[in-house]
This record gives structure tokens, C-alpha cells and sequence, in this order.
């Protein structure tokens, strides 16, 4: 990975993004992909569209949600303490003890998650599962009234773990789900970027993945999208515990993993698959037997149909603060998907 798109990166994932709180990334977003692309503009729900080729056809969007979950601020004890309401599929027992990151009016303001030790648990308590409502943020404030010269009701935050590196190119850090999605489309478009093709390309920064899709409801009808690739991760299953008669066979370092099933429209699935195969890009197929749980599921349905495909990175560790993937399957995914715009004829049918 060249460094400037490494640097984008690191960008990306530590910038805090829970949905519905997305402008700071959006505005790196918007920042980066101004040189690459014919125009660039921003909707009232916050998505972000970069057009190539407006009058090309046919028309491809392609979609990577920028939001991560987080947690919202709910309420405040008498002595200061802050309790959370989930935003998005938070987990409890991951949460515990985490350092967090909180958006206030006046920037940001650190705090750590909260639990009683284990030393002063009975054995009861020890064999509980927290649950939310256990957790609370301390910020070091002392009285309620120090919390809110601080904070306020409706702060939304995100756990706080940096972007590091592992051995063979493996990375960890928070918001890979799906930052990293944003980062693969805005590589498409500078891969594209000095190229002639036929396609209209229009890359968009989605929001509010984690809540229901939102975002990619909006900006898929608005784009008026002929096919569209959403980029997302998967579960990578490479590690211990996990059952792949139940979950699949998925290689962190694999490839992207090309989804196939109810989600995905067959044509979009085989020209992905001969363009992996004529660039020499490794691939891994996922099986979709119903709705993804991705933007794709909203691309597919939007308008009269969207000609739709799905474009997977393996990743550990999902919906944790230290998730983790390797750098090549974000390369990979991006020189495939520009590829596969770059090589899209006008006339190209996808009716199945």
C-alpha cells in the first residue's frame, strides 16, 4: 500500500464516526476525492457522491458506510458518572474498561468505560454478563453539574483504540467496519482517475450503516444507479472457536470475498468473478441466502432494481475495538472493483 493512501487510512479509522455524528470523516472524504473526480457533493442525510463521467453509462455506484458504532449520552448521576445507550451492535462485554472518545461542543473529551472490580464481586456478580445499562463513562468529572460543563445530553461517542500494525501487513484498530469501505472507494477513484471508460462512476461515503441501512437508502435512489457494488466487511474465519460448517471458509489475507445469492444480481457476481480472475486477484465467494445486512440490501430494492453486488473483507474481531485485516485484501479489493468499472461496456445487460 502506497504510504499517502496508508495515511488516509490511519485518517479515516481515527476519526469518530457514529452514526448519525459523521461530518468529521465526511469532510476528510470530501477533501480527498475533490482531485480525483467531475464534481462532489454532500445530501441533507450527510452522504457523500463523487461523479466521474456523469454521462457515461451505464451508471455505477458504488457504496462504503463511513459510520461505526458507538454510544450516546443518555444520563449523568449526582456524582458525575455517564450512562449509555448503544449505538448500533455494541457489546457489553467488550465495552468494559475501554477508554472512549466523546464529540462535544467543545471538541472532544476522553473517558473510560467503568465496572466494578473483580475484587469487590461476589460470586453472583461474577458469573453475570454486564449488560449496558451496568457500564457507565467516567471522565474525571466530580458532580453532576462538572459533568455538563463537560458533556451534554445527546453526546455521542466511540471507543478509542489506535490503528497499529502486525507481522505480515495485518492491522488492527477500531471502525474498520466499514471505514475501510470508505477508504476502498475512494482508492477506486483515484485508481481511476486519468483513465477512459464508458461507465458513470459516482463513489459515495454512506451514513448510518449501523442504524438500518439509512444512508444507502437515500443515496442509491438518488443516484439513479443502473448496478452497484456496496463494500463492507465479513467475518473472517481463520481463528479458533468458530464453526465453518455454520459460517463459511474465509481467509484473512484471502482476497475479497465475492458474495453470491438472493442479494446479488447473477450477471454483476460473474463479471466480478472473470475480472478477479483475468487481473490475477485472489477472491474468496461468500453465499447470501437471504438479505445481506449491507447497504446491498438497500441498492437491490432501490427505485426499479438496482443490478447489485457485494464486495467482502475478511476481518476478525468484528464490532470490537481492535478489529483486524490485512492490508492486501484492501488493495486487492480496490484494483478489482477499479477493474471491473473501467471494463463495463454502455450496452451491458445485467438482466438476469
Amino acid at each position: 500500500m502506497n504510504p499517502d493512501s496508508k495515511d488516509f487510512l490511519r485518517q479515516l479509522v481515527g476519526t469518530a464516526s457514529p452514526s448519525g455524528y459523521e461530518h468529521d470523516v465526511q469532510k476528510l472524504v470530501r477533501e480527498r476525492i475533490q482531485p480525483w473526480c467531475d464534481s462532489v457533493r454532500t445530501d441533507v442525510m450527510g452522504n457523500v457522491f463523487g461523479t466521474r463521467h456523469a454521462e457515461g453509462r451505464p451508471r455505477i455506484m458504488l457504496a462504503g458506510h463511513c459510520d461505526q458504532i458507538g454510544f450516546i449520552v443518555q444520563y449523568i448521576t449526582d456524582e458525575g458518572f455517564l450512562y449509555l445507550e448503544p449505538i448500533g451492535g455494541v457489546d457489553p462485554v467488550v465495552a468494559t474498561s475501554q477508554r472512549v472518545s466523546i464529540m462535544t461542543r467543545n471538541g472532544l473529551v476522553a473517558g473510560v468505560i467503568g465496572r466494578k472490580a473483580i475484587h469487590l464481586m461476589d460470586e453472583e456478580d461474577k458469573k453475570k454478563v454486564p449488560k449496558m445499562h451496568d457500564l457507565y463513562v467516567d471522565i474525571g468529572a466530580t458532580s453532576k453539574a462538572d459533568a455538563l460543563q463537560l458533556v451534554a445530553f445527546g453526546d455521542a461517542g466511540v471507543f478509542l483504540q489506535p490503528y497499529i500494525e502486525l507481522a505480515n501487513e495485518r492491522a488492527v484498530s477500531m471502525a474498520f467496519d466499514n471505514k475501510m469501505g470508505t477508504w476502498i472507494v475512494t482508492e477506486v477513484l483515484r485508481l481511476l482517475h486519468g483513465r477512459e471508460f464508458e461507465a458513470c462512476v459516482i463513489g459515495v461515503s454512506t451514513v448510518q450503516e449501523e442504524i438500518g441501512l439509512r444512508g444507502a437508502h437515500t443515496s442509491a435512489f438518488s443516484s439513479e444507479a443502473d448496478v452497484g457494488i456496496a463494500l463492507d466487511v465479513a467475518h473472517g474465519t481463520d481463528t479458533p472457536g468458530i464453526e465453518k460448517k455454520m459460517a463459511g471458509d474465509f481467509t484473512v489475507g484471502g482476497g475479497p470475498m465475492i458474495s453470491r445469492g438472493a442479494n446479488i444480481n447473477p450477471r454483476v457476481f460473474e463479471v466480478l468473478v472473470a475480472t478477479a480472475e483475468a487481473e490475477g486477484i485472489p477472491y474468496q465467494v461468500a453465499s447470501a441466502a437471504r438479505g445481506t445486512g449491507t447497504d446491498a440490501n438497500a441498492m437491490q430494492l432501490s427505485r426499479g432494481g438496482m443490478a447489485t453486488g457485494l464486495l467482502s473483507v475478511p476481518l476478525r474481531y468484528m464490532h470490537t475495538p481492535n478489529e483486524l485485516l490485512a492490508l492486501e485484501d484492501l488493495e486487492n479489493t480496490a484494483r478489482l472493483l477499479a477493474a471491473f468499472c473501467a471494463g463495463l461496456k454502455k450496452d451491458r445487460d445485467f438482466t438476469p
